[in-house]
Order: C-alpha cells, then sequence, then structure tokens
C-alpha cells in the first residue's frame, strides 16, 4: 500500500512539462500520461531502452533508466535565493514536486502520482555542462558537499514506470519506501 509522505504531510504534483525534440528544457504543460514501461506520451526520452543521445551512443540497447526526471521545487527556491531564476521545466524535468525529500529516497522508492500512475526511483541525475549553458554557473549551484566531503547531486531524480495513468498538477504523491536495506542513490 503506497502511504502519503510523513515527512513532509504527503507531496503535491506542482508542476508538469515534456518536450518532443531533445533539448534542455522542456515545455510546461497542464497534464502528463505516463505510460508504463515507457515513459511520459510525447516526451523525447520515453522508451525501453536509452533516449539521452549521449547513451545511445555508447549503447543503444540499455534499458532506459531516465524515464522520467523528477525535481523538488525546493531547489527552485534554493537557486532562487543565489540567483538563479529556473521555473518548471528550464532544467529538464517532467516532475516538479513538493513537500517530499526526493534526495532522501532510497533507491526502488515508489511514487504514486495521482490517482492510477507509479514511479519506481533508479537514481540521481547527473548534472552535466548542458546546465552552465543554460545559466552559467548553474553547474556548481546544483552540486553540493556532504560533511564528510562527499559530492551531493541537488538536480533531482530519474525513475521508470510501472504504472501508467494520467497526472496533473496539485496532485497528491503518495510514498512506498523498499523493503530494507534500503539502498542509496546513485548517478544513472
Amino acid at each position: 500500500m503506497l502511504e502519503p509522505d510523513r515527512a513532509g504531510g504527503g507531496g503535491r504534483v506542482v508542476g508538469l512539462a515534456a518536450d518532443g525534440t531533445h533539448r534542455f528544457s522542456k515545455r510546461p504543460v497542464e497534464r502528463l500520461r505516463l505510460l508504463e514501461g515507457l515513459g511520459v506520451e510525447g516526451d523525447a526520452h520515453a522508451g525501453r531502452t536509452v533516449q539521452h543521445l549521449s547513451r545511445v551512443r555508447r549503447d543503444p540497447t540499455q534499458p532506459n533508466l531516465r524515464q522520467v526526471h523528477l525535481i523538488h521545487t525546493e531547489l527552485f527556491k534554493e537557486l532562487e535565493s543565489l540567483g538563479f531564476h529556473v521555473k518548471h521545466g528550464d532544467l529538464g524535468e517532467n516532475v516538479a514536486t513538493g513537500g517530499v525529500d526526493l534526495l532522501a529516497l532510497p533507491r526502488g522508492t515508489r511514487l504514486r502520482l495521482g490517482a492510477e500512475a507509479v514511479v519506481e526511483i533508479t537514481g540521481l541525475r547527473n548534472p552535466c555542462a548542458q546546465i552552465d549553458r543554460f545559466r552559467s554557473g548553474l553547474m556548481h549551484a546544483v552540486l553540493d558537499r556532504d560533511a564528510a566531503g562527499g559530492l551531493v547531486r541537488k538536480a533531482g531524480v530519474m525513475a521508470v514506470v510501472l504504472r501508467g495513468g494520467e497526472v496533473a498538477a496539485g496532485d497528491p504523491i503518495a510514498v512506498e519506501l523498499p523493503a530494507e536495506p534500503h539502498q542509496k542513490l546513485e548517478p544513472v
């Protein structure tokens, strides 16, 4: 059973974006349809195998662990405080969330987005140089160091679609943690 996120009192879908063309930013939309095993309907990154262009060049047969990109809107607020104006879709995310600490979730966490759709988190988005081409200095702003000096990637998480369905802004997000032991998120 999927439970509302207890830490934040339940999360919400704040914004949605998709784009059928491979470019850094995505266009904001009112609704998305998630397709089981594929990703976001009409999005350039939808598919059973990798769609990210640099990964396709390396090995086009790899499974697509990056079907849906989710970012917590709390990052947008943090970036705003550093002088970067970033809105939904600008960083290439499909789903902007509020009230769920995405980066603290373990690999394999399932998120119900709205009434039907379920995605499973596969790992962290690994920010690349395109972020600095979008806004100079932004790459540094989405990377940090933890107390032990380890690199912290804050540019969101990637997921695969386990159950399709329509998602709209304002929809609730329910969180189901995987069985322990939990595996920390790594870049995918």
